[in-house]
C-alpha cells in the first residue's frame, strides 16, 4: 500500500544576510576585554623583560610578549569584524586580510582559462 500526503504550500524560504547579527555582536562585544586583557599582559611582558616592572609570575607560551600581543591583535581583529557584521548585517573581511599571494594580470588569467578548457 502507497500512502501519499500531500501538504499545502508553505511560506517561502527567504535568503536575507544577517541571520546571526545578536550572536556575532555578543560575541564581539566579549572579545573586547579579553582583547584587552592580552594587551595589558603582552606590554606588561614587555616591560618587565625591559626591567621596568616586575614578572608578571606567569610560564608557558603566553609568558612571551610577542604571543600575548599577536594574540591581541588577532582578538581584536576578530571582535571588530564581528561588531560590524552586528551592526551592518553583512559580513566583509577587510581587503588587508585577504591578500593575494600572485596576484595574475588580466591577460595572465585568460590564458590560464584557455588552457584549462582545453587540456
Amino acid at each position: 500500500m502507497i500512502v501519499r500526503i500531500q501538504l499545502g504550500a508553505g511560506r517561502r524560504i527567504r535568503r536575507e544576510g544577517g541571520k546571526n547579527r545578536n550572536l556575532a555582536f555578543a560575541c564581539g562585544a566579549l572579545l573586547v576585554p579579553a582583547s584587552l586583557m592580552a594587551y595589558v599582559l603582552g606590554f606588561w611582558r614587555l616591560a618587565s623583560d625591559m626591567g621596568i616592572v616586575s614578572p608578571p609570575g606567569m610560564t608557558g607560551v603566553f609568558s612571551h610578549w610577542q604571543v600575548a600581543i599577536a594574540a591581541a591583535v588577532f582578538l581584536h581583529l576578530v571582535s571588530s569584524i564581528l561588531n560590524r557584521y552586528g551592526k551592518q548585517g553583512e559580513f566583509h573581511v577587510p581587503k588587508v586580510l585577504r591578500p593575494s599571494i600572485m596576484p595574475l594580470r588580466p591577460h595572465l588569467r585568460e590564458s590560464l582559462r584557455r588552457r584549462a578548457q582545453s587540456g
